[in-house]
């Protein structure tokens, strides 16, 4: 390219081609300019947008740092994390505002230049300026959410903290309300009772109150799954200290009553004998009027019902306690004894009234005697032995009431379903639905009246064979799982008819003071009862039987959490294929989750990304489920959850890493050779331990399916299966495989039972020198965890090896 050149002589010739405003005085034009000016200008423009760049980056990495912030697990933790992060929020915005300074500190610059510098110079800062409010704005969006959900951690692990207090102190207030054993041995020891009776329920419902759980759950917070259980537990918890100092209450007042009226009685008897005079009872008529006075005494024992004592004594004798026995022997020896001072007195004055032989000799009253206990003879039982035996008779009586109320609601509400007299009143949303209101009762019914029941009646003797009783019957029991299922049908089915004439009609017949509903959820706490007896059983047992209970206990748990989790199975929604063709449902439990996604670094606008999913994971035998947890109201009624399905995984194309850097909680689930990584953080370590435990039974056992798979073809067929060792090397490496390694045949192919049961050791060298270039076109073989370790290939088998899967740790 050609440029013209002018060379110039003089000032003139320059003003022939440039106009002299826009030349400077030195060159003869009227142009104003300051070059030391204009350096400045630049110079502080610079600084600026260099000030601008860096706090831009510094609330960059601030903001990452916030989303990559693990909440701590207690309150001083996230105290301590919360003041660092105001902190170094308020020290950014200190270099925000010392910018802002800057860009008034230029505009503020006096300007004597020409126009470009007195107006593109600030136009320029203007722009540096507006860049700097957008991230500015961006980052105080993202902080305002972080600081919130760290205020509402903070939140949360005081109210764990609080309700951490709160659970032990109502388990103390429980165990000195357990220990309040006895019926008092005097008036003033009851009455000491009733009132630590009263005292002990007034701290337990203060301690209720004290807890804030509800505000935060309606404050809307963000882990509200995690507080409403722990309500609902206090709550329980509460009532059934409120419902257990009930009874105690009740049998304290009974006993004040009881033992109130002894006294009395007692008194004015001792007085009515010491103030009959001797001398008036020499005369026939003195001794008569005396034995009216007695007899008339005797009476009002009957009117004032002081025999309750003893009926009560005689009813509940099994069930109380030596010590209660001892107060009430000792009641009920006071009475006798005044009775029998006035039984003599009687005898005397009506042998005196028919006949006046010999004067009466006074009969002083006997003071009285302390109760004498029943001598307890020595016998070779334990009072280990006692307690089973106690519990055996506990859980015998418990099935008989169990399946006497089963009987009642077979009898008088599922039967009169078909009676016809009273069709009329059946509502017209129960037709043709007794199988989804009653469910599979029947069942229930039908083994626990004909077989369970006259089980357990044969251990009433050797309690030590319950546990054998109930492994024996572990399938028969599997059908509280299928009832369990239809109860939310069920009891939405109540909601919609339960006020029906029909009911009321039923409940009136069979004199019922709960409705039906109450009733149907019997089943519900049944299944969960006998475990609660077989640990009662268990810690006074420590010989014959042992083993059995201990099986028997582990086989009830598993029996509870296979119906707690068949609950949660039939809330899952969206999912188009059969459950049921997925094999045992093992775990299930919600989690946060993380995928990676390989993108590149994020801005402050996505910084929103790094929050994790929220899931619900289900665990079978061969995928991995994955699901959106939904709270539903229906009808004002409490929230149901249900589970919407996003996506899920075949356990045959799973592989896991235990461990993941930065939080034990976590491990990864990756799916075709890490082509889609799933970091899923457990609410616990027992959690993620339980979790991944399970995950590596399931590995582990496909892989021993497949291996006794293998073995039954080569026994039976004599043939070997086949895969083209090409699809595993490629054909360069194929020449450098090891001798016992490539019994290939004809086809150019190798035993996969010969190459598979090879020490990893012998594979490790050939891919690592001859495959690392080369990837293969199909998967390797996913039990050699060297190669995965060292080299991490998409693993895949068309058959899985012989030798034990490993997970692999990072």
């Amino acid at each position: 390219m050609k440029i013209q050149i002018v060379m110039l002589n003089s000032l003139s010739d320059l003003h022939g081609y440039v106009d002299k405003s826009q030349l400077t005085r030195e060159l003869g034009g009227s142009l104003e300019y300051s070059h030391s000016q204009w350096i400045h200008h630049r110079t502080a423009i610079e600084n600026f947008a260099m000030t601008v760049k860096t706090t831009a980056q510094m609330l960059q990495k601030f903001g990452t740092d916030l989303s990559e912030t693990e909440l701590p697990n207690d309150v001083q933790c996230t105290k301590d994390l919360l003041t660092a992060h105001n902190d170094k929020h308020d020290n950014l915005k200190d270099e925000l505002r010392l910018a802002v300074n800057i860009s008034l500190c230029i505009f503020e610059q006096p300007c004597s230049s020409s126009h470009y510098v007195c107006n593109e110079m600030p136009a320029l800062c203007f722009r540096l300026l507006a860049q700097l409010d957008e991230t500015e704005n961006a980052f105080e969006q993202f902080w305002s959410k972080h600081h919130l959900k760290l205020e509402q951690c903070l939140q949360l692990r005081h109210f764990e903290q609080d309700f951490r207090e709160v659970k032990v102190s109502l388990d103390s207030l429980m165990g000195t309300l357990n220990s309040i054993s006895d019926t008092g041995d005097c008036v003033a020891r009851v009455e000491q009772l009733l009132k630590e009776l009263k005292t002990l329920e007034e701290k337990a419902q203060a301690q209720l109150h004290a807890l804030h759980g509800d505000q935060l759950i309606q404050s809307n917070h963000y882990a509200v799954d995690s507080i409403r259980p722990k309500c609902v537990e206090l709550r329980r918890v509460c009532d059934d200290f409120s419902n257990e100092a009930k009874k105690k209450t009740d049998v304290l007042s009974k006993s004040l009553k009881i033992r109130q009226g002894i006294d009395k009685w007692c008194e004015s008897g001792i007085y009515l004998l010491a103030s009959q005079a001797v001398d008036k009872c020499q005369s026939q008529e003195g001794a008569e009027s005396a034995l009216t006075d007695i007899q008339r005494f005797l009476e009002s024992a009957e009117k004032n019902q002081l025999t309750e004592l003893r009926n009560l004594h005689n009813q509940y004798e099994v069930a109380l306690s030596e010590d209660i026995k001892v107060h009430v022997l000792k009641a009920l020896k006071r009475l006798e004894d005044v009775q029998e001072m006035f039984e003599k007195r009687h005898v005397s004055l009506k042998r005196l009234s028919a006949k006046q032989t010999r004067p009466i000799q006074p009969v002083a009253p006997r003071p009285e005697s302390s109760p004498k206990r029943p001598s307890v003879k020595n016998t070779p039982r334990s009072a280990g032995s006692q307690q089973r035996k106690h519990i055996m008779t506990e859980l015998i009586e418990t099935e008989r009431l169990y399946v006497e109320e089963l009987q009642s609601i077979m009898e008088g509400y599922f039967a009169e379903l078909n009676n016809s007299e009273l069709s009329h009143l059946i509502p017209p949303s129960l037709e043709n639905k007794r199988d989804v209101l009653f469910g599979n009762l029947p069942e229930i019914y039908e083994f626990h009246n004909k077989t369970f029941r006259m089980e357990l009646e044969n251990c009433a003797e050797k309690p030590e064979l319950v546990g054998t009783c109930f492994l024996k019957r572990v399938e028969e029991l599997q059908v509280y799982e299928k009832y369990c299922q239809n109860k939310p049908r069920s009891e939405i089915l109540w909601r919609q008819c339960g006020d029906s004439l029909f009911f009321q009609e039923c409940q009136k017949k069979l004199d019922h003071k709960l409705s039906l509903d109450a009733y149907l959820l019997k089943p519900v706490q049944r299944i969960t009862k006998y475990q609660l007896m077989l640990k009662e059983m268990l810690k006074c047992s420590n010989g014959e039987g042992m083993a059995e209970l201990e099986e028997a206990l582990a086989t009830m748990l598993d029996i509870i959490k296979s119906v707690n989790d068949s609950m949660h199975q039939i809330a899952i929604t969206g999912f188009e294929g059969n459950l049921s063709e997925l094999g045992k449902l093992l775990m299930q439990g919600s989690f946060n989750v993380w995928t990676d996604h390989k993108k590149g670094h994020s801005k402050v606008k996505d910084l929103a990304r790094f929050k994790p999913m929220q899931r619900h994971l289900f665990l079978y035998d061969k995928m991995l489920l994955f699901c959106k947890k939904r709270e539903e109201t229906t009808d004002g009624h409490e929230k149901t959850p249900s589970y919407s399905f996003k996506h899920s995984l075949k356990m045959s194309a799973v592989g896991i890493t235990e461990n993941v850097k930065g939080d034990s909680k976590k491990f990864e689930v990756w799916y075709n050779g890490r082509e889609e990584v799933y970091i899923i953080q457990a609410p616990s370590m027992d959690v993620k331990n339980m979790w991944v435990s399970e995950i590596r039974k399931v590995l582990t056992g496909q892989l021993e399916a497949c291996r006794g798979a293998h073995t039954h073809t080569h026994t039976h067929t004599h043939t070997h299966t086949h895969l083209c060792i090409s699809e595993y090397f490629p054909p360069s490496v194929l020449p450098h495989l090891p001798r016992e390694l490539s019994s290939s045949t004809d086809s150019g192919s190798a035993s996969v039972l010969t190459t598979l049961h090879q020490p990893v050791a012998q594979l490790t060298p050939f891919y690592t020198n001859h495959c690392t270039s080369h990837r293969p076109a199909v998967t390797l073989v996913v039990a050699i965890p060297q190669l995965l370790l060292s080299l991490q290939p998409t693993v895949q088998l068309k058959y899985p090896p012989a030798p034990p899967f490993h997970a692999v740790s990072s």
